[in-house]
């Protein structure tokens, strides 16, 4: 992800801004260069606003060029008379950049040769933007997340704080293959609650088929707000045997963020909305189901007592077959008390469980990271795939 780059290339007649949660950074000086006071861009939009009524469109081609040329990880790719290769010229792709024409049109290209005509009069005629591409990042930590998936080998694996159905499809296809893993047939997220891009979704094998599904995204509390944090997407899975696997991905709200008595009265309702969603799911039939994720909290806790007290779910965990390697909590260190991530079976599916456990080869564990066998390349806290470990169980389906 790109942010605004410094360059010392005039840019007189537009203002170059970069959307950023914190506000805009913005410049009208005779280069595009923010503020230095200015905080760091967080978003990969440039935007274009016209600076002065005067201007042609000529001067608008030479900003798209400029920015196509300049603004690619802060550093100039293409110059001077080869900013052709960049590929907006010839349509609206190219390798660096994207130029977005949602309503109206900016340029028309010559067929027969020739460089791009401006058609629009003014900001009224088109809207649109130029976007920088993004490529698969190459980090240590993310990689690693990919051999945990590649060591666990789910059929069915749920995965909680993805940006979205997009990033997950890049993850399976492209960073599994590269440490040896293989890929999964079909991958499903649904946009949830959180602006942040921390999805809930889903992954499954070849020959277990993502069928029906169901958002509750929307659902709301007796005072209106949402319920969930995320979102509680119920899935149906069907598998080689011909039965049919419904499975709810979870993420609660977080216990270290906010007002603890309204974190835990939010944790509690969307404990309970999931229990009703559960207990719907019986009475229309449903016999083998799975309630998973982060849970945000432990088992004595009374914001999760909705499902793991007032409800026939068993916790994997304590099958006789699971193994916790001596540590029960599955969240950095696993004391105890940082047991808050679960997978829950309907009683059906609980006598069809072999075996099961927490894999934390991918977790940094305690100030020296010696509490367990990690990966090689984990030689740091910031190598690890993620501070929570992987549940995981086999079933017979």
């Amino acid at each position: 992800r790109a942010p605004i780059a410094t360059c010392d290339v005039p840019c007189p007649v537009f203002v170059i801004t970069a959307d950023d949660p914190v506000g805009e950074v913005s410049s009208t000086d005779t280069n595009c260069a923010p503020p230095a006071s200015a905080a760091p861009a967080g978003g990969e939009t440039l935007t274009f606003t016209r600076a002065s009524s005067a201007s042609d469109g000529t001067s608008i081609v030479a900003v798209l060029e400029h920015v196509a040329t300049t603004h690619v990880g802060g550093a100039v790719v293409v110059a001077g008379s080869d900013a052709a290769t960049v590929g907006v010229w010839s349509d609206d792709g190219g390798p660096f950049v994207v130029l977005r024409q949602n309503r109206g049109q900016l340029l028309k290209r010559a067929r027969m040769g020739g460089g791009p005509e401006i058609v629009a009069k003014g900001r009224s005629d088109w809207t649109g933007w130029v976007e920088m591409k993004t490529e698969l990042v190459n980090e240590t930590a993310t990689r690693n997340t990919a051999q945990v998936v590649r060591d666990l080998n789910a059929d069915i694996l749920s995965v909680c704080e993805c940006e979205g159905r997009a990033a997950l499809l890049e993850f399976s296809q492209k960073l599994l293959p590269s440490v040896a893993g293989t890929p999964y047939e079909e991958a499903m997220l649904i946009d949830g609650n959180d602006t942040r891009g921390i999805d809930v979704g889903l992954m499954t094998k070849q020959d277990y088929k993502i069928g029906w599904m169901r958002s509750h995204v929307d659902d709301r509390g007796p005072s209106g707000t949402r319920v969930f944090s995320r979102d509680c997407p119920e899935f149906a899975i069907w598998t080689p045997g011909g039965l049919t696997v419904w499975v709810l991905v979870n993420h609660f709200k977080s216990r270290g963020y906010g007002v603890k008595d309204a974190s835990d009265a939010r944790r509690w309702l969307q404990a309970e909305t999931v229990r009703t969603i559960y207990e719907r799911l019986k009475q229309e039939g449903a016999a083998y189901i799975c309630v998973l994720g982060d849970f945000n909290d432990s088992p004595d806790s009374d914001t999760v007592a909705p499902l793991l007290r007032d409800t026939d779910l068993k916790d994997a965990s304590t099958h006789p077959s699971f193994d916790d390697g001596g540590r029960p909590g599955t969240f950095k260190d696993g004391h105890a008390g940082d047991k808050i991530d679960y997978i829950l079976l309907s009683p059906k599916l609980y006598s069809r469980m072999s075996q099961g456990g927490i894999w934390r080869r991918g977790v940094w564990g305690g100030k020296n990271g010696k509490l367990w066998d990690v990966y090689p390349e984990i030689t740091d806290a910031s190598h690890a795939s993620s501070d929570h470990a992987a549940l995981w169980c086999d079933v017979e389906i």
